[in-house]
């Protein structure tokens, strides 16, 4: 049995030579047609507005799904190779868990839920505020799974959080082999008994895993893309247990757990036990002007000479790359012995300038909104620059200030949302992270309280 196939949905183009040699498997087209209406396999797209028509070698009228091109091109006239899951690993020798850490009261409380969901197949909703140790909590869970010889996926919208999930996760499981998918990864393919994946990457999977978790369902584009969440169904067995995690979960999901139709574990304590930093919102003008105007005495300039001189480190999160490239102008003119740096999608040397950061190398950063998850500094406060701005949603706002006291040592710090005017996101944000910590309180989760 060829294992680079197992569990797999590929393209002639994706095969090995094993594979061809193989020849076996099941063969579906590229396209299901239902009538007049035409869906993609691998992404389950039906909208005509999702497929263009091409000449093609076929002879036919042809097209190709543009939803999941980036994937690779799959035509009406593609032939997609599968073969099912059998669940074929090598033994492990024990401790299958290597994690020797400790459970606080309310992680130990979810860890047992999360065991059962898995033992019983079914789905639950991980509602824990960022810092809670939602990765540690999953372990118990994991653990069970594996040494039931079952197959587990971790996905996540983001690269940057799947980079930051894998060695925690090989720390944690030191003798089960495990690889991470992601699009920019240099590795090839392997088979494994644990997977770590970009939800895009679950696209080439089909009836594989037994285990299906998946972080930060509120990101971007998970949270708005149907592909990528019919990907996610048709990558978990049909018999398999699904578990989402979230620090902001959508208003559909908030009421399906409030009329007891999706099963849910709240936790609203971070795992050290302090409170959440609540964001101040700082009314600064128009803070857009100030920049173009070079305008030194304004509130985000007097903001950020307030951190330095407090010998703080900070991140800056700004609306969008353009802006940063014009902020990052004035704050060399006007703080020319400072060490900043800035990042955005669009950023080939990310993944070295947020090391640095770590390395505590910069005194802040300047950011979009790629930073405002699954990443972690030691001892950081937060500016949000123009947090009025679209583009800073409710989800979008708990999550940056979430970056803020983390680690055990560190447990407090600032949150700022710098606005010229406040929106109903801002105010919600607020008022949630509050809500949260009411909660914590009322739990007796925290400390001293």
């Amino acid at each position: 049995m060829n294992h680079f196939l197992m569990g797999r949905e590929l393209l002639l183009s994706e095969l090995n030579e094993d594979c061809l040699k193989e020849g076996n498997g099941i063969i579906s087209k590229g396209f299901i047609e239902v009538g007049q209406q035409q869906t993609c396999r691998r992404c389950g797209s039906n909208q005509p507005k999702d497929r263009q028509a091409a000449p093609c070698t076929c002879g036919k009228k042809c097209f190709y799904c543009i939803r999941c091109l980036q994937m690779g091109k799959i035509k009406r006239c593609s032939t997609l190779y599968h073969v099912p899951e059998k669940n074929q690993f090598i033994s492990i020798k024990e401790p299958i868990l290597t994690w020797q850490g400790q459970l606080s009261q309310q992680q130990a409380l979810a860890s047992r839920e999360i065991e059962t969901t898995i033992k019983t197949s079914q789905t639950r909703l991980i509602w824990a505020v960022a810092g809670a140790g939602k990765t540690e909590m999953l372990f118990k869970g994991i653990e069970w799974a594996i040494r039931s010889g079952k197959r587990v996926c971790i996905a996540s919208p983001r690269t940057d959080v799947c980079l930051e999930l894998a060695p925690r996760l090989k720390s944690a499981f030191q003798h089960v082999e495990q690889i991470t998918l992601y699009g920019e990864m240099e590795e090839g393919y392997s088979y494994t008994q644990l997977v770590i994946a970009t939800t895009h990457q679950l696209m080439r999977f089909r009836e594989a895993f037994d285990v299906l978790i998946i972080d930060e369902i509120d990101a971007f584009p998970f949270d708005t893309d149907k592909a990528l969440q019919f990907a996610a169904q048709k990558a978990k067995k049909t018999t398999g247990t699904i578990i989402y995690l979230s620090a902001t979960p959508n208003k559909q999901m908030r009421q399906d757990i409030a009329r007891k139709k999706l099963n849910a574990s709240v936790l609203p304590a971070r795992y050290h036990g302090f409170e959440l930093p609540e964001p101040k919102a700082i009314w600064t003008g128009d803070w857009r002007k100030s920049i173009l105007k070079r305008h030194k005495k304004a509130v985000i300039f007097k903001e950020i000479q307030r951190l330095l001189q407090a010998k703080r480190r900070f991140l800056v999160f700004v609306p969008n790359i353009e802006l940063i490239l014009e902020f990052s102008c004035c704050l060399t003119e006007f703080f020319p012995d400072c060490s900043f740096t800035s990042v955005s999608s669009e950023d080939e040397q990310r993944k070295e300038k947020v090391q640095k950061m770590r390395d505590e190398s910069y005194q802040f950063m300047l950011t979009t909104t790629i930073l405002e998850r699954g990443v972690t500094f030691r001892d950081i406060d937060v500016l949000v620059l123009g947090a009025e701005d679209r583009t800073f949603t409710e989800a979008a706002l708990i999550q940056i200030a979430g970056r803020v006291g983390r680690h055990r040592d560190f447990p407090t710090g600032e949150v700022r949302y710098l606005h010229y005017g406040q929106t109903k996101a801002l105010k919600n944000a607020i008022t949630q992270i509050k809500k949260m910590n009411k909660l914590a309180r009322e739990r007796g989760l925290l400390i001293g309280k």
